[in-house]
């Protein structure tokens, strides 16, 4: 098992060689979730993501100078960055579907990068038959005992926790934080966190037998991992209280807040606390919240579909489809309507010719910038109000 004193002892190693980040209340989120709610910011760690906390501690403590990980991409960083640091050189397999902004960011690194087939798991196995010392990303009690030390800082940071909000993969990071925190705060839940295109932990929690499921594709990559550890998932079914997951629309509209609200990039699989607590499956009301928000190293290739996807997410832009009489003037009736309620009209499609509509009428979608979903059905309701048809809302 993973120990207060391994990861106090983990702690110590890594004060010259990473950031204490900052434990930052959020009144926005407060407000939206009822909580008294804290961002663990990692987004603002070195390398842009918690796992060099693991790397450093589990190279500082090996002799060799040649090591290998495989990794979607921060643990490939932080590997890499850990290893540049060190005076150690290493080698990084990644699967071939790497985001391209993650595989140059390793390479920056000085580490050689190697693409190798098409899944984290096919990398992992490639990586493994390497004649390297191979670092595992998560299942690897030093791995563990560094992303621990996230633990014990929040400990120091705040002077009670109900409950932390964790993102789970493989599993490392949940592990090594739980027995801190269970340690120094036994009464804190601590609760972790998955997208449902990728829920193998929070599976094998619930039947207590580690469950393989491949990924689907997910905003939240980094945590894309289709089997828990076997030492993480002992840790996990000892001390973590409870696993959620949480869908892909909510992970943008998280990713969108912390933008907005916080000014923070935090990529997919860092936002997945914040999914989870506007969520609300848990009753987090009242309760003091940290979010541990994991990493800021979001593809931007992908941003604005994240975007798009957040904002359609929190109702704020909305697609109207609504059927009008064919007649000159009918279209710009219906854009005099938007424009009374203050919408923004993005988009118009408008379809004449589909022989399913009655005779002398034709369908228009209408893609809207609004000020939420209220405003959006206030928009739906006016348009019911002058007589149109309302296809889709």
């Amino acid at each position: 098992m993973l120990t207060i004193t391994a990861i106090q002892a983990a702690a110590e190693r890594l004060r010259p060689h990473i950031r204490q980040t900052p434990l930052i209340h959020s009144r926005s989120f407060s407000r939206m979730s009822g909580a008294d709610v804290f961002l663990k910011a990692e987004n603002l760690q070195k390398t842009g993501s918690f796992k060099v906390r693991g790397a450093f501690n589990k190279l500082i403590q090996l002799q060799t100078n040649q090591v290998i990980a495989a990794s979607m991409g921060n643990h490939a960083q932080a590997v890499a960055f850990a290893a540049d640091q060190l005076g150690k050189q290493a080698t990084i397999v990644m699967p071939e579907s790497v985001a391209l902004n993650k595989e140059e960011a390793t390479r920056s690194y000085g580490a050689t990068v190697v693409l190798h087939g098409a899944t984290l798991a096919e990398a992992l196995e490639y990586a493994r038959r390497q004649p390297m010392h191979f670092i595992h990303p998560f299942d690897d009690l030093q791995i563990m005992a560094g992303q621990g030390t996230i633990g014990l800082e929040i400990c120091r940071q705040i002077d009670r926790l109900d409950t932390i909000l964790v993102p789970v993969g493989g599993g490392g990071l949940i592990a090594g934080i739980a027995s801190a925190v269970k340690k120094l705060s036994p009464a804190t839940k601590v609760i972790g966190v998955q997208s449902k295109a990728a829920p193998s932990a929070a599976l094998s929690f619930k039947t207590g037998t580690i469950t393989t499921q491949k990924p689907s594709p997910t905003l939240a990559d980094g945590i894309a991992v289709g089997q828990v550890g076997k030492q993480t998932a002992t840790i996990i079914n000892q001390l973590v209280d409870d696993m959620v997951t949480v869908d892909e629309h909510r992970i943008a509209e998280a990713v969108l807040l912390f933008m907005e609200r916080k000014k923070l990039v935090v990529e997919g699989a860092g936002a997945v606390p914040l999914a989870a607590l506007l969520q609300g499956s848990q009753g987090f009301s009242g309760r003091r919240v940290v979010l541990v928000a994991s990493g800021g190293n979001i593809d931007f290739t992908l941003m604005d579909r994240i975007i798009r996807q957040g904002l359609a997410a929190s109702g704020r832009i909305t697609i109207l489809t609504l059927e009008i009489e064919d007649h000159p003037g009918s279209l710009h009736a219906v854009s005099g309507i938007i424009a009374a309620q203050r919408g923004t009209i993005l988009d118009v499609h408008h379809e004449r010719l589909n022989p399913k509509l009655p005779f002398g009428c034709s369908r228009v979608t209408l893609t809207m910038e609004t000020r939420g979903a209220a405003h959006a059905q206030a928009i739906a309701k006016a348009c019911q109000k002058q007589g149109y048809t309302i296809i889709h809302h």
